[in-house]
């Protein structure tokens, strides 16, 4: 596992049983700082696959517009996909709308509750080479994104949502789950400049409470590669929750001092380790 605070690397020996100095992150490797330019594919000798961006709840496409710009400046084709942020399975199936309409190899990445959607839409798609979780969720089935938030302590934002109930068109009732603007920046984006956090806070989408409850089905980290980035900083999923889970999905993991909003504040690193994905796993 590769550990990265005040832009420089340290190797961290134990923390992930797949990963050993030899083989340096599974065949990959940080060179020089966070801030140094990400691998770029050998265009002669690989083949670039599409990579699949999938945000999570209180943010949109635009979260991922730092990293679009570092893979598309490499070569790296890239779709930002809506995500309804409705309920892993329907929004999954919402995802498989946009794998199916791609042709060729895809590297899949999730961000937050981006990461339960990928999970399952990545299941059986053969076309998916490998995911990458972005301070994300990694369920096994019979799991919820609340179930896993709670299993260890540090997460504050319970006390930083704004919920909104409303009526839905059968009777029944639903509630919606902002952050509250004023508290938006400290609870997700704390690394993120001030103005630019608050247009994030302006424009959130909601994810509904019953997405956070709903439990997976599958898991398609079991039998997919799997990288991870892990932020030490997170006030949304505590550190101890995403080191559990990367390490259960035996990822190549990357720690970073950031808060959840790592594909904003540090996009550069985030695109090094998509290409890194992409690199071990597309020929």
């Amino acid at each position: 596992m590769v550990s990265i605070k005040g832009g420089r690397k340290r190797v961290v020996t134990g923390a992930v049983s797949t990963l050993t100095a030899g083989l340096a992150l599974g065949a990959f490797a940080l060179s020089g700082t966070a801030n140094s330019a990400p691998e770029t594919v050998d265009s002669a000798r690989h083949t670039k696959p599409t990579v699949v961006l999938e945000h999570g709840a209180f943010a949109d496409g635009s979260s991922w517009n730092g990293v679009i710009e570092e893979l598309r400046a490499d070569g790296y084709p890239v779709v930002a996909a809506a995500n309804p942020l409705r309920g892993p399975a329907s929004d999954a199936a919402a995802l498989r709308t946009v794998l199916d309409h791609i042709k060729g190899p895809k590297i899949l990445v999730g961000h937050s509750y981006g990461g339960n959607v990928i999970s399952e839409a990545a299941a059986g798609d053969d076309s998916v080479k490998a995911l990458v979780y972005v301070a994300a969720f990694l369920p096994a089935p019979g799991e919820s994104a609340l179930e896993l938030t709670n299993k260890y302590p540090g997460s504050t934002l319970p006390d930083a949502l704004d919920p909104v109930t409303y009526t839905q068109a059968d009777g029944s009732t639903a509630t919606d789950l902002y952050i509250q603007q004023d508290k938006f920046r400290h609870q997700f984006a704390a690394d993120v400049p001030a103005q630019q956090a608050a247009l994030m806070a302006a424009a959130q989408r909601p994810v509904a409470q019953s997405a956070l409850e709903e439990k997976a089905t599958t898991a398609a980290w079991k039998d997919k590669p799997t990288w991870d980035i892990v932020t030490t900083r997170d006030l949304n999923i505590p550190a101890a929750v995403q080191r559990f889970m990367a390490k259960r999905a035996h990822a190549h993991t990357t720690e970073v001092a950031a808060s959840h909003s790592v594909a904003v504040s540090h996009p550069h690193l985030v695109a090094g380790v998509i290409e890194r994905a992409a690199h071990a796993t597309v020929r």
